[in-house]
């Protein structure tokens, strides 16, 4: 094995490089050592191996060294005379360009506002797009055209309905609980107890029924959708679908969707039963008996009441599972992008249940309902 070693010949403003003996790696040197016996007045270096023996990836990796070095200098460095294989070697660790922050000057803001609203606009005519394409969907599921399995169907109808029942039992009973509690602060300085079921009942059935199972099915459901269609996407299943001709929206969004919109109203149902035994509970406490509450109650809730709460709850679900599929559809291609859409199928979620909970109260008050 001989040394490696290289020498320099100057003439003017051009310099020739001959590299002999055996690079090998941590026997050879850097390209910091090649750069250094370049003279300052050189423009031209060339480079020949002739005298080359064995070389690895150490070669390279200085020769590398010495062409960034050369960039630096504005030095204009020939390899032409190296081996074909080195060449092509140093052509693909050269193909991408280093990464350099760009120095762009700090937004003001009015600049960061604006930017901020296309971003908010755009974000919303993604959505609009998707309710869209969800709905022709539906309507080709309806007609008997779409691609849509009812064992999916009757699977994420199991997800999210009975394997949700704990969570909402246990959320909905505590909320009938701080209702009748709030209401009894005042009403038991009148002497009204009894009007705690009328305040529980009336709360549970038109707003916090639909709203709180609304919201958990989002944290529960929603971000569901997100991470198993954000899976798919990271690992090129949606691709897939689209390559075999199965549209994405009527294999895996009609399916979730159906099942949130047929188990909501359910749910919500549910959740008002619950959240009014839970307000019985607090009443009882307060001397009023079972059959005053449950009679009281019945006066106080009509049906009316109880449709608008149904409603709502179709309405919520529509949006909880708009949010979690399109977030999961448009996530990225890594686990970290999986997490994002995730995070961002809950927020904007109940962003979307809040919206319409103050619309549709809206709309109810000037209807006289």
């Amino acid at each position: 094995m001989t040394q490696a070693s290289f020498g320099t010949t100057v003439h003017d403003t051009d310099c020739h490089i001959v590299l002999s003996g055996d690079w090998q790696l941590g026997q050879a040197p850097d390209g910091a050592q090649i750069c250094a016996a370049i003279p300052a007045q050189c423009r031209t270096v060339t480079l020949t191996t002739h005298s080359l023996a064995r070389w690895d990836s150490s070669l390279a990796i200085a020769l590398l060294q010495l062409m960034r070095c050369c960039d630096e200098a504005k030095i204009t460095l020939d390899i032409t005379a190296t081996p074909p294989s080195l060449q092509q070697l140093l052509k693909l660790a050269t193909e991408v360009p280093r990464f350099q922050a760009a120095n762009q000057p700090p937004l003001g803001l009015k600049q960061k506002l604006r930017l901020q609203l296309i971003a908010q606009g755009q974000g919303v005519y993604d959505s609009l797009i998707f309710l869209g394409n969800s709905v022709l969907a539906i309507g080709r599921w309806l007609t008997g055209r779409a691609k849509t399995r009812a064992s999916d169907i009757g699977f994420f109808i199991q997800q999210a309905g009975p394997e949700g029942l704990a969570i909402v039992t246990l959320i909905s009973l505590l909320v009938g609980m701080i209702l009748a509690y709030l209401g009894s602060v005042q009403l038991r300085q009148l002497g009204a107890q009894v009007y705690v079921a009328d305040l529980v009942a009336i709360g549970m059935v038109r707003e916090m029924g639909p709203l709180m199972t609304a919201v958990i099915m989002a944290g529960r459901t929603g971000a569901a959708y997100a991470a198993q269609l954000g899976t798919m996407q990271a690992n090129e299943e949606v691709d897939a679908l689209r390559v075999m001709g199965i549209s994405a929206m009527e294999f895996l969004v009609v399916p979730r969707l159906v099942a949130l919109v047929f188990i909501m109203p359910l749910m919500c149902i549910y959740s008002d039963a619950i959240g009014i035994i839970g307000g019985g509970i607090v009443a009882n406490g307060m001397g009023v008996s079972a059959t005053q509450y449950l009679l009281q109650t019945q006066v106080a809730v009509d049906w009316l009441d109880i449709t608008t709460g149904l409603i709502k709850s179709l309405i919520f679900g529509v949006l909880i599972a708009i949010a979690g599929c399109q977030a999961g559809l448009a996530c990225g291609r890594n686990s970290n992008a999986v997490g994002v859409a995730t995070t961002k199928a809950v927020v904007k979620a109940i962003v979307f249940l809040v919206v319409s909970d103050a619309a549709l109260n809206i709309l109810y008050d000037k209807l006289g309902i």
